[in-house]
């Protein structure tokens, strides 16, 4: 080792390598937007756990979808911009570990499962491995998986299915206790179906920028009215018939 290696900052040795046809130059440092809302993503996960821990699910469970907002807007501002980085994916998915794997995992347990013992938290960990499976499946995948359609449930989909019933049960009075069998089943098979390789539509396809017929706008008003109102029924709604529409859809082939 060199008198010049002593000298050089440990910031100096990190590397963030571009996504694409920059991956054979390497660059110092990191790009600031896109993991700022990668690290404030992280956070929301973060706070979600500590709010379960004090009983507050509610929050727990709007912290989970706050970071899936968080999450959606970390990838978009990267590619507005161009800072797309394989330090950027990396971190993002060690977020989404935390925020959709970790935390529904625990939250649900301490909300839930706690009094079913070893099922209750045998039932959480599958959730767990499935989020750990599903996104090193999905980063293993990018440039060979078809665009229009994710194989198995997405991390964050699943996550709010976990978080929505979370949070519309509470708003609706019902505890979690009166909920531990149905939740034991609803857990791992939400966890074993982000491993499956059922498709579920990505919407990556969607055309937001062409012209639509003047009754899709007054739909999209409806539904917002709907969140507003209900945000906690809908939102779960939503999410669990989207994890329902990979199953379905392959009965339905089937029985044509």
């Amino acid at each position: 080792m060199s008198i010049d290696d002593l000298k050089k900052s440990p910031v100096d040795d990190i590397e963030d390598v571009d996504i694409g046809d920059d991956k054979k130059h390497p660059h110092k440092g990191v790009y600031l937007l896109p993991n700022l809302f990668t690290t404030a993503a992280l956070f929301s996960g973060f706070y979600s756990i500590i709010a379960a821990m004090n009983g507050n699910y509610s929050h727990a469970a709007v912290a989970i979808f706050i970071s899936m907002i968080l999450d959606g807007l970390d990838g978009r501002v990267a590619r507005l911009t161009h800072t797309q980085s394989a330090f950027g994916a990396e971190y993002d998915s060690l977020a989404d570990m935390v925020s959709f794997g970790i935390a529904p995992a625990l939250i649900v347990f301490t909300w839930s499962l706690a009094p079913l013992g070893k099922i209750g938290w045998i039932a959480a960990f599958i959730y767990a491995v499935g989020a750990a499976l599903r996104l090193a499946r999905f980063n293993t995948m990018i440039g060979v998986e078809e665009k229009r359609y994710f194989t198995g449930l997405p991390s964050p989909a699943a996550a709010a299915i976990v978080a929505g019933v979370i949070w519309a049960a509470n708003d609706n009075g019902i505890s979690g206790e009166s909920l531990a069998t149905l939740m034991a089943l609803l857990v791992p098979i939400t966890g074993l179906l982000m491993v499956s390789n059922v498709k579920y539509r990505s919407f990556k396809d969607l055309d937001l920028k062409g012209r639509v017929p003047f009754i899709v706008l007054l739909v999209a008003v409806l539904i917002l009215v709907f969140v507003a109102l209900q945000p906690a029924f809908v939102l779960m709604s939503v999410f669990c018939l989207y994890g329902l529409w990979g199953p379905l859809g392959i009965v339905f082939k089937r029985l044509r």
